[in-house]
């Protein structure tokens, strides 16, 4: 099967769209199919996956238009790309490539079956915003981005309906997705449609291996440039008294990074010698910082704006605790990441977090509420059924969200899109 992957994020363009199509990709290879994916261009080349042809293709690098213009460009692409090497289906990763009715309409006559996969939606991420705003996480004006969700979100749904309308099937990546979807668009009652949730690299993403010693120092490496390295951490024993927390994820207002630097004073009153590593780029490092100082925790907390695949890897294994207090996802895959490596989460008591972390592998606390995310992560770190917690994760991440499970869910989905095609 030939699998052409329309995808707006591809690496060396990072984020979580871009992370599942990387890793995705090859494991549709390793079953044995070709894949073809065309995303935006970038000045740094794509890295090589044996089986997988990456096209870049031209966009305007605007806010929200950018979805366009690089629909329009994808849309040649797989044209020119079918009539060199005929495609079976067309897996469209929604809502970073905006196309018409007409359009997802005319791929499905005259090219392969459209398989969209449903990331959350502009219209959700206008709600995170005006959420994230409402709690003074960031003044909205400050970010293009923000600004331009929430003026020109509702615009922009309308092409995300006409994928829900006119594809073979849609994917949703969680069940508050697929809610989000149905509510918003309304789509007949012959929707055709698969809830799906993304795993992650249980082999990049996996617990530490003390008998490695190349990794033991680069884990002591981490420890001491955080100044988290009592003897006790070094042995990744719980028993630390300089625990490390853990955010990973862009620099935006919608991530919750200032609820979460508003529960600092009171996590340190209980763990005084606790670090705050924040791994992730975006417009409000400076307000961050700036906050910090102000609430007196600057000397606890360290921003690092880029990370290595493998050393972000390291830091999940190094942490003692992950915290995700995001106010809006579509699923959300840091959460994941830390439980594949074995490190204990804390996160928002709201879907789609829920779907995947219950207090049997993690804490949850109330979303924008710092006082209660003080209160989970301070229980979490004191608590002795922690290290039980994340063992347990690893298990839950294992038997249902890896992506040798993603790839034959999306083969047996694509295979029905094929034949009911067909059937037209």
């Amino acid at each position: 099967m030939h699998i052409a992957i329309v995808s707006g994020e591809y690496p060396p363009r990072w984020g979580g769209i871009g992370s599942v199509v990387f890793h995705l990709a090859g494991h549709f290879v390793e079953l044995g199919h070709e894949v073809t994916i065309i995303t935006r261009s970038h000045q740094d080349a794509a890295p090589s996956q044996e089986g997988v042809t990456v096209i870049p293709v031209r966009w305007a690098k605007l806010p929200m238009a950018f979805t366009r213009s690089y629909g329009k460009s994808a849309l040649k692409a797989l044209k020119k790309l079918h009539s060199n090497k005929p495609i079976d289906v067309i897996n469209a990763h929604l809502p970073l490539v905006s196309w018409k009715r007409k359009e997802f309409s005319w791929l499905e006559q005259n090219i392969a079956p459209v398989v969209s996969c449903l990331h959350g939606s502009w219209l959700g991420e206008k709600e995170g915003v005006k959420r994230a705003a409402a709690a003074k996480e960031s003044a909205t004006w400050k970010n293009p981005n923000d600004l331009a969700i929430l003026t020109t979100a509702g615009w922009y749904s309308k092409y995300e309906r006409a994928g829900v309308l006119e594809s073979s099937i849609c994917v949703a990546n969680s069940q508050s997705t697929l809610k989000e979807f149905k509510e918003w668009y309304r789509p007949s009652d012959d929707f055709d449609y698969e809830v799906i949730l993304w795993g992650c690299d249980h082999k990049v993403f996996r617990p530490p291996n003390i008998d490695d010693e190349a990794e033991q120092l680069e884990h002591e490496r981490i420890r001491k440039q955080y100044g988290c390295d009592d003897e006790a951490s070094l042995n990744y024993s719980p028993e630390t008294k300089t625990p490390m927390l853990l955010a990973v994820g862009r620099l935006v207002a919608r991530k919750g990074y200032m609820t979460l630097l508003r529960a600092m004073p009171k996590i340190l009153e209980n763990n005084p010698d606790a670090k705050l590593v924040i791994v992730g780029r975006g417009h409000m490092k400076s307000s961050l910082e700036k906050t910090a100082k102000k609430l007196g925790i600057e000397d606890s907390m360290y921003i690092q704006s880029s990370l290595s695949f493998d050393e972000l890897a390291q830091h999940f294994r190094s942490a003692d605790l992950v915290v995700y207090p995001s106010y809006y996802e579509g699923q959300g895959l840091i959460p994941l990441e830390s439980l594949a490596s074995g490190t204990p989460v804390a996160t928002v008591d709201q879907e789609p977090l829920t779907e995947m972390v219950d207090e049997s592998v993690g804490g949850l606390f109330r979303r924008g509420d710092p006082e209660d995310l003080a209160r989970c992560v301070n229980d979490m770190l004191s608590s002795s059924e922690t290290s039980t917690k994340a063992e347990l994760g690893r298990q839950r991440v294992l038997s249902k969200y890896t992506y040798e499970h993603n790839a034959s869910d999306y083969v047996d989905v694509f295979n029905r899109a094929i034949e009911k095609n067909k059937s037209k």
